[in-house]
C-alpha cells in the first residue's frame, strides 16, 4: 500500500524518499512512519527479516519500515538529538507490532520440534516458557504503537549482517553475541536470558554503563523501560492505555 526507497546500510535501512500510505483511519488515530519525523534514526526491522528468534519473517511484517504513534516518534527524535551529541545514533529493531505477529510467536512457542535459533536467542530457556517468563506477551505493548525496541550505534559505524561470536558470561556460561555493528551492550537484542536484564551480575561494568546511558536518555524524554530487556521502552503517556481492548491493533506493517 505504500512504497519506500531506502539506502541499504548492511543489515539496516534508512529512508530516503517516502510515498506515505498509512490508511486514513490509522492516520486519524495518530500513527506515523518514524522516517516522517526523523529520517536520521536507523532501522533494522528484525521481525520483517529472518534474523530473529523464530528464524523467519513474522506474520504482519511486509515491509522493512517502522510505524508508531506520533508522540512516540517525536519523543524519539529528541532522544536522537541528544545521543548524537555524544557520537551515537539510535537503531530501532521493532516498534508497532500487529497482533497477528504475536499469534505467530505463540504458535512458534508450542512447536518443540523447531529449535532453529535456540543457540542464538534462548540457549538456556525452554521456548515453551517464554511467555510465562515474561520475554513475550500474548498481548504486546508493541501492538499499542508506543513501545520500541532499540539500541545505539556509533556515528561512524554501519549496520551489517549479524556475525555470531562466542562470549563467556561472568557465571561461566557461553552465549552467542550477535554483532550487527551496533554498540556492544553485553548481550544481543532478543536474547532470552538473565544477561539481558537491565541490571545483572553476568556482564561487565562497561556494558552496564552503556545500558544505563541508554535508559537515562530514554527516560529523559518520557519513556520507561522494563527490567528483563535492556532494549525495550514504552512512552509513559502513551495515547492507547494498556487496560483497554481497543488499544491493541492488528494492521499490517507495510
Amino acid at each position: 500500500m505504500f512504497r519506500i526507497n531506502n539506502i541499504l546500510l548492511g543489515f539496516g535501512l534508512i529512508a530516503s524518499g517516502v510515498s506515505y500510505a498509512i490508511t486514513s483511519d490509522m492516520r486519524a488515530k495518530g500513527f506515523v512512519y518514524l522516517s516522517e519525523i526523523d529520517p536520521t534514526i536507523q532501522v533494522s526491522l528484525r521481525y520483517q527479516d529472518s534474523e530473529n528468534f523464530v528464524g523467519k519473517s513474522i506474520d504482519g511484517y511486509q515491509k522493512p519500515v517502522t510505524i508508531m504513534t506520533k508522540p512516540t516518534a517525536e519523543a524519539l527524535k529528541k532522544v536522537q538529538a541528544d545521543v548524537q551529541k555524544d557520537g551515537y545514533s539510535l537503531v530501532v529493531y521493532d516498534a508497532y507490532r500487529p497482533q497477528r505477529a504475536v499469534n505467530h510467536f505463540m504458535r512458534w512457542s508450542k512447536d518443540q520440534s523447531d529449535q532453529l535459533k535456540k543457540l542464538f536467542y534462548y540457549p538456556r530457556v525452554n521456548k515453551a516458557d517464554v511467555f510465562q517468563l515474561g520475554y513475550v506477551y500474548t498481548h504486546s505493548g508493541h501492538s499499542r504503537g508506543s513501545t520500541v525496541d532499540l539500541t545505539l550505534i556509533r556515528n561512524k559505524s554501519k549496520l551489517h549482517k549479524v556475525e555470531p561470536r562466542d562470549r563467556i558470561l561472568r557465571d561461566g556460561y557461553k552465549i552467542q553475541y550477535l554483532d550487527d555493528g551496533t554498540v556492544d551492550m553485553g548481550s544481543s537484542f532478543d536474547l532470552f536470558d538473565t544477561a539481558s536484564h537491565c541490571q545483572n551480575n553476568l556482564i561487565g561494568e562497561k556494558y552496564q554503563k552503556l545500558r544505563t546511558y541508554l535508559k537515562n536518555m530514554m527516560e529523559k524524554h518520557g519513556f520507561k523501560g522494563v527490567t528483563k530487556e535492556w532494549w525495550h521502552f514504552t512512552l509513559k503517556n502513551e495515547p492507547f492505555p494498556a487496560d483497554r481492548d481497543e488499544s491493541y491493533f492488528d494492521f499490517v506493517v507495510k
